[in-house]
């Protein structure tokens, strides 16, 4: 009955269900320029507004390079749409541009971030929980406007019909055209447009969509950046140095932090207290340390690899990394997981994932906080190998710590010292005190955490030689700049983004293992230092000797015997 009575009101008859056939048809080489010009010029939204800031454009010359610019963006785009202009493939493909374009607009307009291939690889790895903490209404209104809109225009509207050579020759002349207007156009602003390519890098990985394209191509022809191929092994030597396998086992936490700045730290000298656990611990703190990356899937990887940033930057192999070397050495290697995953890091460990734990009161809608990997911890360290346990134990926590843009789920509310706080996704939408309020928060949480792990780990000195060591694994733009978030290619990423905090808590047992004192350790503390101190240092912690050990790369090496 109900379709009986469709098929008979006028409301079948609307414009929307007419047929294709029934509305006139339009050349594919009119599509492909309409759509080329709409995504050089509303597509491309953020990218003009990064032009109109910059001072040595704000004259009639920067008018006419940003028009040349324009002409170059959308010949581009046109040479790429003439190429697929078929009929059957050139809706999806228009569609897909147009969408993608909108996205990046909406994430590049709201947060300054840029498309390069580190962040797709960013991209590619984000799971449910962060791609729910970034939906808001901007984002869906952008995708409407941007993306959607012209996008139904296009569905509804039938592509004229030619023949195979017809079409063919049609493409190649559309093709040729915009090759030809794109080159002619380079010559005429080329001297302006090898400048400010030059001195503002980020520009390049801001022309829409073919910045995501050329991301994409470039992950996928690399499959070390992929996290797919044969696996170089590393560190078959290793082996646990006499003299530490004579001692008590170690029992070492690796804690890697995220989206931490050193700038926030109480103890690195910040204005406010957010870190009166460790202040009262007496711990050691690396102020000057640079992470390789600026985000997880980069800088996590990086930070467990023997090649340092530049050598890891330009890898095209993939390797294994300190933790494979640790457990061959012997030791019982745990990793716990409160995030999205270790990157590829710990495909070879054994893992436990407390994302989706269903702990009271330590998880709540969306995730748990960290201190769920502290839970049943004695539990998951006995189901371990004994052989591999009586040599010593490394668990490695990954935190969710102030992972953005959803600074306010981070602390919970005994925690939310700092108030009012921002509890929105739209960062730009809250005042400046607000945002700081809500990070500042989530350093003062990820302070407790990391206390309530040293406090277990004392309660285990009858045993072990415990220690800690925590570094994030990148920084975080609170609205420099304008910039939010971060995933800026790191040569020109601010040093927010890039100065992350070193903190080591070392027991008495683990000092005497060591055969150094915190008063010798204590004078490096403004040492520069950076992730590529990471595998040597953590082998030195754990006196595990192998032919990849670097002591002049060993933070701890100065004070050391040897």
């Amino acid at each position: 009955m109900s379709l009986k009575l469709f098929h008979s009101t006028s409301f079948a008859l609307s414009s929307f269900f007419v047929p294709e056939e029934r509305h006139r048809s339009v050349s594919p080489a009119w599509v492909v320029i309409l759509a080329s010009l709409w995504l050089a010029s509303t597509g491309n939204l953020a990218l003009w507004r990064a032009l109109a800031a910059l001072p040595e454009l704000g004259n009639t010359r920067g008018v006419l390079f940003a028009v040349g610019l324009g002409l170059v963006i959308a010949a581009s785009c046109g040479v790429l749409l003439s190429l697929l202009a078929w009929r059957w493939l050139l809706k999806p493909v228009v569609i897909l541009c147009l969408m993608v374009a909108a996205a990046n607009t909406h994430f590049m307009l709201a947060y300054g971030v840029v498309i390069d291939p580190t962040m797709m690889v960013n991209v590619l790895h984000t799971d449910a929980r962060e791609t729910r903490d970034l939906l808001g209404w901007q984002l869906w209104l952008t995708l409407l406007v941007i993306g959607a809109a012209p996008s139904v225009w296009l569905w509804r509207t039938p592509l004229r019909r030619h023949g195979f050579l017809l079409t063919l020759g049609r493409n190649a002349l559309v093709c040729g055209t915009a090759i030809l207007v794109c080159v002619g156009t380079v010559i005429l602003v080329y001297q302006d447009l090898a400048s400010v390519m030059r001195n503002h890098t980020q520009l390049r990985y801001m022309i829409n969509p073919l910045n995501t394209f050329w991301a994409l191509g470039r992950v996928a022809f690399n499959p070390a950046q992929r996290g797919t191929g044969a696996v170089v092994p590393i560190g078959e030597d290793a082996h646990l140095a006499a003299d530490a396998a004579a001692q008590r086992p170690a029992l070492v936490v690796l804690v890697v932090g995220e989206t931490a700045r050193s700038a926030n730290f109480g103890i690195n000298g910040y204005g406010r207290q957010t870190t009166p656990r460790l202040a009262a611990e007496n711990v050691l703190s690396w102020r000057n340390a640079w992470s390789c990356g600026t985000n997880t899937a980069v800088s996590v990887p990086c930070m467990f690899s023997h090649l340092g940033r530049e050598a890891f930057d330009a890898r095209t192999v993939r390797h294994e990394n300190l933790l494979d070397a640790l457990q061959r050495a012997g030791l019982a290697v745990l990793w716990l997981d409160n995030q999205s995953g270790c990157k590829g890091v710990c495909e070879r460990t054994p893992q436990v994932n407390t994302v989706a734990a269903a702990v009271p009161g330590l998880c709540p809608a969306g995730g748990c906080l960290d201190e769920v990997m502290l839970h049943q911890l004695d539990d998951r360290i006995a189901a371990l190998p004994a052989e591999r346990r009586a040599k010593g134990v490394v668990l490695v926590m990954h935190q969710m710590g102030s992972h953005g843009p959803a600074y306010h789920k981070r602390s919970p509310a005994a925690f939310k010292k700092f108030m009012p706080e921002c509890a929105s996704n739209a960062l730009q939408d809250c005042s400046r005190d607000s945002l700081v309020n809500a990070y500042d928060n989530t350093i003062l949480y990820t302070d407790h955490f990391l206390g309530d792990t040293i406090t277990w780990l004392k309660s285990r000195a009858a045993t072990h030689a415990t220690a800690l060591m925590y570094v994030s694994d990148h920084g975080e733009s609170l609205g420099e700049n304008n910039l939010y978030l971060h995933g800026l290619p790191w040569r020109i990423a601010p040093d927010v983004q890039k100065h992350v905090p070193w903190v080591t808590w070392l027991s008495p047992a683990y000092l005497q293992r060591l055969g150094t004192t915190t008063q010798c350790l204590r004078q490096q503390q403004d040492a520069r230092i950076s992730h590529d101190n990471y595998f040597h240092s953590v082998l030195g912690l754990l006196g595990v000797q192998t032919r990849l050990y670097q002591r002049t790369q060993d933070i701890f090496a100065t004070c050391r015997p040897g």
